[in-house]
């Protein structure tokens, strides 16, 4: 089972993120008087992302990308750091901005998520070499602080309201939990990344680390764009 999954890793991950950005496209009716419909524009940019990231797959001697071969463009570390690592990160920020009542709390995220905006400019522009051939650890802890901090906000926020009786029928409480799980799990990942080759096969602890980099990664995904997709289908909309 596990040998099926590593083998179809791709194909099952694009199919899970298309899986939830059409279904949010089909219930956009229910959710374009909410925050939720800037969370369906951004899974449909992601799914769109994700799927171009993969032109690293043609860029060898006989694929069509192949004179990117040796420039800085031949990895897509470059692009999922920006559409990512930072995007998401910043995404999610303007989400509970939207969704967050306390001025406090809007205030904590907005200031955090410049900070976050300000710090990643330079610290790429001071390491710009390694901006196309690895991913920056720093980024990947400060982002899941980032997302932590607006998740906790918004658990505190209904906690403290009359929506905690009624959490179950929220999107924001589904995409909150899921993300806050999601980051915890993948963050951790990053500190081991000098485990990672991407010349797997010169030694077995390599090879072993990215399996297991890749099965925890799948499941992970599974669970997110899952609960995605049964939160848009059951839960019901709330007016911001």
């Amino acid at each position: 089972m596990i040998d099926f999954l590593l083998s179809h890793y791709e194909a099952l991950t694009r199919s899970l993120e298309f899986l939830a950005a059409i279904t949010g496209i089909l219930y956009y009716k229910k959710y374009q008087r909410t925050a939720a419909k800037y969370f369906i524009f951004f899974l449909v940019f992601i799914a769109i992302c994700e799927s171009l990231c993969t032109y690293t797959n043609y860029v060898r001697p006989d694929g069509f990308l192949n004179f990117l071969i040796g420039t800085k463009f031949q990895k897509n570390h470059w692009f999922a750091t920006l559409y990512w690592v930072i995007g998401a990160v910043l995404f999610y920020s303007f989400y509970f901005y939207r969704v967050l009542k306390t001025d406090l709390y809007k205030k904590i995220i907005k200031y955090i998520s410049y900070g976050f905006l300000i710090f990643s400019s330079i610290y790429i522009a001071c390491h710009w070499e390694k901006f196309f051939f690895q991913f920056f650890t720093v980024f990947d802890v400060l982002g899941a602080i980032i997302i932590c901090t607006c998740s906790i906000l918004y658990f505190i926020e209904i906690l403290v309201s009359d929506k905690i009786l009624e959490f179950y029928n929220s999107i924001n409480f589904y995409i909150s939990a899921t993300i806050f799980i999601w980051w915890l799990i993948i963050t951790p990942l990053s500190f081991y990344s000098v485990y990672f080759n991407y010349e797997v096969g010169k030694n077995f602890f390599d090879l072993d680390f990215v399996h297991l980099r890749w099965q925890i990664i799948l499941f992970s995904n599974i669970f997110m764009y899952l609960t995605f997709t049964f939160a848009f289908i059951w839960c019901k909309p709330e007016n911001n």
